[in-house]
């Protein structure tokens, strides 16, 4: 599940900073997922999430579903970035930071997407090997969800950030079976008509 709609009033690319939290439409929107995934009538065994405040919020209320302690993992964190804390559009036009985008099929200006698919991959087989029975939960960031989605698609991971399919409070769901991955469904649970999607990497 991706997190919810962040208090972002400045508009800029919050990546990893701190004391970035819900708005309370995110509140909403987690809220939203939560109930989303208790109606699909399937025990939820394990919760895990980002350490960022963001994701620990939005996992709040399916601790209180399920009856689960959230663990923080920190391979489903969101990537790096080096335009962190500024405006993007004001930072992909000023001429001094165009060396910085030079390679958009790494990127040279953040994680490399190889990295991230890597290290998600990494933390769902944990997730999956420690979970016997039922669902796992895991509350992550619009980039490596959308990345996991491309690698397990077997798609090339490059790609422009505004088209992806991942909208605030979103549940991309994924299957292993002989040790691959596929996904077997999308759902956007949250009303999200209004809300400011904006600083995600």
């Amino acid at each position: 599940m991706r997190h919810g709609e962040v208090h972002n009033p400045t508009h800029v690319l919050y990546e990893r900073i701190p004391g970035f939290g819900l708005s309370d439409d995110g509140h909403r929107m987690a809220q939203a997922a939560a109930v989303h995934v208790a109606g699909l009538d399937r025990e939820v065994a394990s919760l895990t999430r980002s350490p960022l405040q963001r994701t620990a919020e939005s996992a709040e209320p399916f601790e209180r579903a399920f009856a689960l302690e959230s663990v923080p993992d920190e391979r489903v964190i969101e990537p790096w970035n080096l335009f962190a804390g500024k405006r993007m559009k004001r930072a992909v036009l000023n001429p001094l930071n165009w060396s910085k985008l030079i390679r958009p099929s790494v990127p040279s200006w953040g994680e490399p997407y190889a990295q991230i698919a890597d290290r998600m991959r990494d933390a769902m087989d944990d997730v999956w090997d420690a979970t016997p029975h039922g669902d796992a939960v895991i509350v992550s960031h619009q980039a490596p969800i959308w990345i996991t989605h491309l690698a397990v698609a077997g798609e090339p991971l490059p790609h422009d950030p505004r088209s992806r399919r991942c909208a605030l409070s979103s549940v991309t769901s994924f299957e292993r079976s002989g040790g691959v991955w596929r996904e077997v469904a999308y759902a956007e649970p949250a009303a999200t008509d209004g809300a400011v999607d904006v600083g995600a990497v």
